[in-house]
C-alpha cells in the first residue's frame, strides 16, 4: 500500500513537524500609526530563535516598548526615534523624506504594515529615486521596486552579516537550523524516492507516467498538476 506522503504526514500536525515553543513569539514591527512619533531608548539586544538577526527592545517615553531589529552598530542605550525625521542609526522614517542613497531596511510595502521587506541578516537596500508620490528602492536582490513615500523604513543595515559564510559542515547542523523556524528541509523530488514513498519515485528518475491529476483523485496520488487547465508548451503564432 505504501507509505503517506511527506505533506500529508506533516499535515497531520505529528512532533516532527512541529515548530519548538516559542519561535514567532514575538511581534518584530513597529507602530501601526504612520504618522506615530515617539522617541526610544534601546534597553537591550538580543538573539531570537525565530530570525536571523539580533533583535532590540526599544521602551519609548510613554512607558511602551517594542521589539525591532537591530541594525549594524547599535547598542545598548542609544535613541531610536520613529517619525520624527532624525537621521540616528534604526530610526525609522518615511522613505518620501530619505535621501537618495540612504541604507535602509525592514521596509514597508504598504503603508502600516510595520515593516516587510529586507529583514534577514546583513541586508540592506538604497534608495534610488524619489519620483513624486513614490520613491524607488533597490533591494538587496538588485530588483528595484516603486513604493509609496508614506512607506516606513528603518536606517541603517540588519546586524548579523556574515552569519551564512561559515560552512555548515554536516547535514545534521543544517537539519536543526531548519527546524528551528519550522521550514521543511530536505525538499525531496518525487521522483528520486521510492515507489512506495511517491506515485513518481522508482529507479527510472522520471515520472513514468502524466503528472496531471484530476480533482477527486485520493490523497496519497493528488501530486504534480492538479485539475490542470493545460500542460506543455504553448504553440508559437
Amino acid at each position: 500500500m505504501g507509505k503517506r506522503l511527506r505533506q500529508q504526514r506533516r499535515g497531520k500536525g505529528t512532533k516532527a513537524y512541529t515548530k519548538p515553543p516559542g519561535t514567532f513569539d514575538l511581534r518584530v514591527a513597529y507602530s501601526h500609526n504612520v504618522n506615530a512619533k515617539l522617541i526610544g531608548e534601546v534597553s537591550r539586544v538580543f538573539n531570537h530563535t525565530g530570525h536571523t538577526a539580533p533583535l532590540m527592545e526599544v521602551k519609548y517615553e510613554d512607558f511602551s516598548s517594542s521589539f525591532m531589529l537591530a541594525p549594524e552598530g547599535i547598542k545598548v542605550g542609544d535613541k531610536v526615534d520613529i517619525g520624527n525625521n532624525s537621521f540616528a542609526l534604526g530610526s525609522v522614517m518615511k522613505i518620501g523624506d530619505i535621501p537618495e542613497g540612504m541604507p535602509v531596511y525592514n521596509i514597508e510595502s504598504t503603508a502600516g504594515d510595520g515593516g516587510k521587506l529586507v529583514r534577514s541578516a546583513g541586508s540592506t537596500a538604497y534608495i534610488t529615486a524619489h519620483l513624486g508620490p513614490n520613491t524607488n528602492v533597490t533591494l538587496p536582490s538588485k530588483a528595484s521596486v516603486l513604493l509609496s513615500n508614506e512607506c516606513r523604513a528603518q536606517l541603517g543595515m540588519v546586524a548579523g552579516g556574515g552569519m551564512a559564510e561559515q560552512p555548515l559542515v554536516k547535514a545534521g547542523k543544517s537539519h536543526y537550523m531548519m527546524h528551528a523556524t519550522n521550514r521543511m528541509w530536505p525538499v525531496i523530488r518525487g521522483v528520486k524516492s521510492n515507489p512506495v514513498d511517491h506515485p513518481f519515485g522508482g529507479k527510472q528518475h522520471h515520472k513514468g507516467k502524466s503528472s496531471m491529476t484530476s480533482r477527486n483523485a485520493p490523497p496519497g496520488r493528488k501530486v504534480g498538476h492538479i485539475a490542470a487547465r493545460r500542460v506543455g508548451r504553448r504553440k508559437k503564432g
